[in-house]
C-alpha cells in the first residue's frame, strides 16, 4: 500500500492534470499557459515542472499507465488467447461513456481527450512520439511471448501495425469497425486485398 507521501504527490499529479485538462478545453490548449495552470492548482510552476517535464504531458498523463496495461495485455492473456487476439481486445475501443461522464478524460479514447489531440497539432506530434516508445515496449513483449530474440521483424512489425492503426483509428476519422478489419486483415493476410475493387474498374 502506497505510504501517505506517496499518496499526496499522485493527489497533486492528478490535480494538476486535471486542472490542465479543463483549462485546455475551455480555452483551447494553445491559450493555457503553463504558469495559468499552476497558478489555478494552487502550485508553483517549479512544482509543476516536478511531476510533468513539459506542457503536452499535462494531457498524457496517463502515458506511463498505458504503456505498462499495452504490454500486460499480451504478456498477462488467457491461456489460448492469441498475441494478435489479445492485442485486438486491448486496443478495439469499447463503447465509450457520455460526453458528461468525468471519467470521459481517463484513457486514450476518451471522446473530449480525442477531439483535444485532433485539433492540436503539438499534441498529435507529442502523440506520435508516445506511439513510437510504446511500440518499442510491445514489440519486445511480443518478442519475450513468442520466443524469439528482441528485435525480432515479426513482433516488431506487429507492434508497428497494431499501434499505427489504432493511432489512425483514434486520431482520425475511423471507427472501431474499420481498426477490426484492420486486425482482421492482419490475421487472415492481405492477398485479396483490393481484388473486387480491380474487378470492378476493368468491368
Amino acid at each position: 500500500m502506497a505510504g501517505l507521501r506517496e499518496r499526496k504527490k499522485a493527489q497533486t499529479r492528478r490535480r494538476l492534470a486535471d486542472t490542465a485538462f479543463a483549462l485546455f478545453r475551455e480555452r483551447g490548449y494553445e491559450n493555457v499557459t503553463v504558469a495559468q495552470i499552476a497558478d489555478a492548482a494552487e502550485v508553483a510552476v517549479s512544482t509543476l515542472f516536478a511531476y510533468f517535464p513539459c506542457k503536452e504531458a499535462l494531457v498524457f498523463d496517463a502515458e506511463d499507465e498505458y504503456e505498462r496495461a499495452l504490454t500486460a495485455a499480451v504478456r498477462d492473456r488467457a491461456p489460448g488467447v492469441s498475441l494478435l487476439d489479445a492485442l485486438e481486445a486491448h486496443l478495439v475501443p469499447a463503447p465509450q461513456p457520455a460526453a458528461d461522464d468525468p471519467s470521459d478524460r481517463s484513457g486514450p479514447s476518451g471522446a473530449d481527450f480525442v477531439a483535444l489531440v485532433r485539433s492540436t497539432p503539438a499534441l498529435l506530434e507529442y502523440a506520435g512520439r508516445l506511439r513510437r516508445r510504446w511500440e518499442a515496449s510491445l514489440a519486445a513483449a511480443l518478442a519475450r511471448e513468442a520466443g524469439v530474440p528482441e528485435g525480432d521483424l515479426l513482433a516488431t512489425t506487429l507492434a508497428r501495425f497494431a499501434l499505427e492503426a489504432n493511432f489512425l483509428a483514434t486520431y482520425g476519422d475511423h471507427s472501431p469497425e474499420d481498426l477490426k478489419a484492420v486486425f482482421e486483415r492482419l490475421r487472415h493476410g492481405w492477398s485479396d486485398f483490393g481484388v473486387t475493387a480491380d474487378r470492378n474498374s476493368t468491368a
